[in-house]
């Protein structure tokens, strides 16, 4: 991560793109296309719910894009016993990634041992697959940032990521660059929440984020 990606077109943004479909309705066929669509333009993954992971498996099958689950989403507060038992789950199904959610509250009351222990959990169940610790940065303070990233990098995950787009604020430039001090070049910071364009994804890319989570996936890479 010493040298920031160089994009020439919006279509050099595809291969740092999580394309994402969360929302509790999602149909069948909505599933269908945004795998369809991850395909088509070479999204790193498409990132669902646990439950949703074994038909985009199948979908995407041979095919480089992977499917990824959340665990504990979106509020985090889940017990570890129950994020385990659905890292589990994804990964029996096919889930190359998990984006698990801390507990807040938590973090906000310096249970820090707790944090740590939950993150370690999920990381062992998922391993040798990578884990990205979501911490809601809208909700926290700067130093709670900070501890937040410090947690996860030794708890043993691989990524820190800012948002679940359901929490109060997004992706910041302010908070993707924290990130990246805290946590340096070899580990990895993922933009997510209100990244909606093609210069949104730039600026998270120039400030230190080597992977985006968005649903306007499509539009970031064709401009639409």
């Amino acid at each position: 991560m010493a040298d920031r990606p160089v994009i020439r077109s919006s279509r050099d943004l595809a291969p740092y793109i999580d394309h994402t479909l969360l929302r509790p309705d999602a149909t069948r066929e909505d599933l269908v296309r945004l795998c369809e669509e991850a395909r088509s333009y070479g999204f790193a993954t498409v990132c669902v719910t646990a439950a949703n992971v074994p038909l985009c498996a199948r979908v995407l099958e041979g095919s480089r894009t992977r499917p990824i689950a959340v665990v504990g989403f979106p509020s985090g507060t889940a017990s570890t016993q129950a994020k385990v038992a659905e890292a589990q789950e994804a990964i029996r199904a096919g889930a190359a990634e998990l984006d698990m959610v801390v507990h807040t509250g938590r973090l906000q009351a310096k249970d820090y041992a707790y944090v740590e222990a939950d993150i370690r959990a999920v990381v062992a169940a998922a391993a040798p697959r990578p884990v990205k610790v979501i911490l809601e940065t809208g909700a926290l303070s700067r130093d709670e940032k900070v501890v937040g990233c410090a947690l996860a990098k030794a708890a043993g995950a691989a990524f820190v990521k800012t948002s679940t787009g359901f929490g109060p604020g997004g992706a910041t430039v302010e908070d993707v660059e924290l990130m990246r001090q805290v946590v340096g070049e070899d580990f990895g910071v993922k933009a997510s929440g209100g990244v909606r364009t093609a210069a949104d994804a730039r600026r998270m890319l120039q400030a230190g984020a080597n992977r985006l989570g968005t649903s306007a996936s499509v539009a970031i890479v064709t401009g639409e």
